[in-house]
């Protein structure tokens, strides 16, 4: 039996062709420490492990880079090498050369970010954003039917063409403005820290 594209979701395993099944690659993003090195990761060439672990044990401290202490480093070092990295590197999300001590992104890095959607502090899912807008179109469309004031003062098809316009310009350039601040490797912090 052959599988659908539905099954074949997921991320580009390196330069091949094989797809990362979503419930790996879901696993992959499941850890904190993962996602940090990912973010660190992003726009970089490839960069030392040691390097790697400072910047992701900073992150997870609320410490400048500077203040980690060694013993911190080696914590995160330690568990990047044994059991992060290599998750990440059979996920196809990085290549990591255990020997040489460095890692660095594979073209799936790039494509795994639809998968990391964060809600962060005050902002609220898409799903309650577009719930939102739902009711709101419910109860423009119920006070254009009775006729309530202002809605009389001009026909009901131009307000209602006029919300739907105004709803969707709003909607699409707040969703733009969120993508772009929610990808990856885009600020000094990782986006899930961004609350």
């Amino acid at each position: 039996m052959g599988t659908t594209e539905a099954q074949q979701v997921g991320v580009q395993h390196g330069e091949t062709d094989k797809h990362v099944p979503e419930g790996e690659l879901f696993d992959a993003l499941s850890n904190r420490r993962r996602r940090y090195a990912l973010e660190a990761l992003m726009g970089t060439e490839g960069i030392e492990l040691g390097d790697l672990a400072e910047q992701v044990a900073a992150w997870e401290l609320e410490k400048e880079i500077a203040a980690v202490d060694s013993t911190e480093r080696k914590r995160v070092y330690t568990s990047l090498q044994q059991s992060h990295l290599p998750r990440l590197d059979d996920a196809g999300l990085v290549r990591f050369d255990k020997r040489a001590g460095f890692v660095e992104p594979t073209p799936g890095l790039a494509e795994c970010e639809v998968y990391l959607d964060v809600v962060r502090g005050n902002d609220i899912p898409w799903s309650e954003y577009y719930l939102g807008l739902a009711a709101l179109g419910a109860a423009l469309t119920a006070a254009v039917a009775v006729d309530a004031y202002p809605f009389v003062l001009l026909p009901d098809i131009a307000w209602l063409v006029a919300a739907s316009a105004v709803t969707l310009l709003v909607s699409a350039v707040y969703h733009n403005y969120y993508a772009t601040q929610s990808q990856l490797g885009r600020g000094d912090t990782p986006v899930e820290m961004n609350s």
